[in-house]
């Protein structure tokens, strides 16, 4: 992994910064709800010790018939127009009671204003039968009753059976009797599913317990099969708000506050106060800050379910646990909207008696507003934070990079041919990438150092040594003309073979030496080098006549830019190893060809293969491979042709053929002159 990625990966670490960050937020906001319940616990329970005064106004009837059997008359701001539409009872459609039987299916809500009472009645119905002017019990028509009491004990029906949509009036049967009941208002507006009915009926007209009955006849032919009837499980008890506990209520309630107060059924009997005061505290927010905030913050019910119940009836689950007579609180919270509410619900008693329960609620507005603030705040500081400090470490790591790179290349460029070059970047700087440079630094001007001992520990080896060398030569040819025994003799004459042997390497460290002088002052001429190379071959067949030296040439001028001299030299070196590893008779190939404005010299032998491990070592000063003697012995003629082929622009390198080895120099050549060979 490059050092640019390990940083970037230690970049990521700060992101648990904002993690952190988070979590606060999120203990923060859950510390500040948690103190918001108990607050609104504390003013729900003054409230409810307040409203226990109002005994009288919580009705105390039997719970198994309140539950099972109630009808809501919701409180209407204004009174509806009785026209058969329900559009302007300001309810939603969910405050409509579904009603079901046989083949009917029918939906009713019951309203109350001041005096009256509205009921609005809306039956699926596919066909309507109206009644006849000579059928007064209407048997055999659709109808809609209102069933009640009066009072005492005596049950009272409403009916609401039109001959024809529109204004109807109500036959109210009591004790046997019938008779018109002009002081109720009613309408019968058909529909394209059936028919809708809405009324107005005195309030003193009705008594504790109201029923609905809908009957829809299938066919007027038949009384005995012709109903499907539904009565609304027996008459229940009218429920509905109550005057005075709202009126208490609305002086308790504070802007932002919701109060609602229910019997011992959960009929809600009271509701005051709303909570959208800070309802846009949110609404600013972005769609992403909004999904971030919901997936980082607690989680709670939705706030719709927060919404007083439209059917009348509160049944939340905290409110469930307060009519049991214990304290509940909870708490809801809207991802679409962002909305948050916490409720609590407390017990109304009124001794050791439960009256009711006193339900508040409170938006957490203003603690999500704050912890917005906050969370978004955290959001923009950390993405600056990060994105500066992964810039500053990617700058770094590329700073560091750069500096690394541009090291390892110095170090790869520090052998340039026979030089070593020991000055490398970085070595001023006081950290450890300049440390690391002082130290390649020291061991490559070491290495310079001793290699340019071995550069010219020829030359003055060559030099040192010529003196005594002469000095042995001479006395050697001195001791020869006196009279020796047959064993000395013997041994003047290893001597001096010796002597001669080691002349011949000092004569070719010296031409080295020489050869390097040369190649640095000698100014190069433009020349032919196959006429050159033409005329040496010839000479090497005169001069090994033990051997089949020939020469193919390119077949036209080849200029090249150099010393002829020196070339000739090259090529006497190549030859002379090429003699020396090949036997009596065989045959030694020079050749020049031409490629890409490149000369190519190649001089081939039979031999040996070359051996794998001095392939790297062979044109190395005093490196040489020989027959059985020895491995390794001081050698310098290839090390002269690289020296030679070097210093004019070429390369030189060996590669084994078939039966033999192959010696190729390669030259760089006149453009204009140059004809390949096919």
């Amino acid at each position: 992994m490059t050092l640019r990625r390990q940083l970037l990966l230690v970049c990521l670490l700060t992101l648990v910064l904002p993690w952190a960050g988070c979590q606060f937020i999120r203990e923060t906001e859950s510390a500040l709800r948690e103190g918001q319940q108990q607050m609104l616990a504390g003013t729900a329970q003054a409230i409810a010790d307040a409203l226990a005064q109002f005994q009288g106004e919580f009705p105390h009837r039997p719970g198994d018939m309140v539950q099972t059997s109630a009808v809501y008359g919701h409180p209407l701001a204004t009174p509806p127009l009785v026209d058969g539409y329900f559009v302007d009872w300001a309810m939603g459609e969910d405050s409509l009671v579904p009603l079901r039987g046989d083949d009917t299916t029918a939906r009713y809500a019951t309203g109350v204003y001041r005096g009256y009472v509205y009921i609005y009645v809306d039956v699926a119905d596919v066909i309507v039968h109206y009644a006849q002017s000579d059928d007064a019990t209407h048997h055999n028509s659709d109808r809609v009753e209102l069933v009640t009491d009066d009072g005492q004990g005596t049950a009272v029906t409403f009916t609401f059976a039109p001959e024809a949509p529109g204004n109807l009036v109500a036959l109210r049967r009591a004790g046997g009797e019938s008779a018109v009941e002009s002081r109720i208002s009613a309408h019968w507006q058909d529909t394209a599913n059936g028919y809708q009915l809405e009324a107005r009926i005195p309030r003193p007209l009705l008594g504790e317990f109201v029923g609905l009955i809908v009957t829809d006849v299938v066919d007027p032919l038949q009384p005995a099969t012709r109903t499907a009837t539904f009565d609304g499980q027996s008459p229940g008890v009218l429920v509905s708000a109550s005057p005075i506990l709202e009126s208490v209520a609305a002086g308790y309630v504070q802007p932002g506050l919701r109060l609602i107060v229910t019997d011992t059924a959960g009929w809600r009997l009271a509701e005051a106060g709303n909570l959208t005061l800070q309802a846009a505290a949110n609404s600013a927010t972005s769609g992403w800050m909004r999904m971030v905030y919901d997936a980082l913050l607690e989680s709670g019910a939705d706030a719709a379910l927060a919404e007083p119940d439209p059917t009348g009836r509160e049944q939340q689950h905290y409110t469930r646990l307060a009519l049991q007579g214990d304290v509940a609180t909870s708490w809801f919270r809207s991802q679409r909207s962002g909305r948050a509410v916490v409720a609590v619900a407390q017990p109304v008693w009124a001794g050791n008696v439960q009256a009711g329960v006193v339900v508040l609620q409170q938006g957490t507005d203003a603690i999500l507003s704050l912890t917005n603030r906050a969370l978004m705040r955290l959001m923009n500081i950390t993405i600056i934070a990060t994105l500066v400090v992964a810039a500053a470490l990617l700058g770094y790591a590329s700073w560091l990079s750069f500096r690394i790179r541009r090291l390892s290349s110095a170090a790869l460029q520090a052998l340039d041919g026979d030089r070593v070059h020991a000055d490398l970047p970085s070595t001023g700087a006081a950290d450890e990438i300049g440390d690391l440079s002082r130290s390649f630094s020291s061991v490559l001007k070491q290495l310079g150092e001793y290699n340019e001992y071995l550069r010219t520990l020829a030359s003055k080896l060559s030099h040192e040594m010529r003196t005594p060398l002469t000095i042995v030569m001479s006395s050697l040819e001195n001791l020869e003309h006196e009279s020796l025994s047959e064993e000395s003799a013997q041994y003047t004459a290893r001597a001096r073979s010796g002597a001669l042997r080691l002349q011949k390497i000092l004569t070719a460290m010296s031409e080295a030496s020489r050869v390097e002088e040369l190649i640095e002052n000698a100014e190069p001429e433009r020349f032919d080098i196959n006429a050159v190379l033409d005329a040496t071959a010839s000479a090497y067949a005169d001069a090994w006549q033990d051997r089949r030296i020939s020469f193919t040439g390119a077949g036209s001028e080849v200029l090249v830019d150099g010393s002829p001299e020196l070339i000739v030299q090259m090529l006497d070196k190549l030859v002379d190893n090429a003699v020396d590893f090949s036997a009596p008779g065989d045959a030694i190939a020079i050749r020049l060809t031409t490629a890409d404005q490149i000369a190519v010299l190649s001089v081939t032998n039979p031999g040996p293969p070359l051996p794998a491990r001095m392939r790297s070592q062979l044109f190395d000063s005093m490196v040489s491979v020989r027959g059985e003697e020895s491995d390794r012995h001081l050698g310098l003629g290839l090390y002269i042709a690289r020296l030679i082929a070097v210093g004019h622009g070429g390369t030189i390198h060996a590669v084994d053929v078939e039966g033999g080895v192959t010696f190729e120099v390669r030259l760089p050549a006149n453009h204009s002159r140059i004809q390949d060979i096919p």
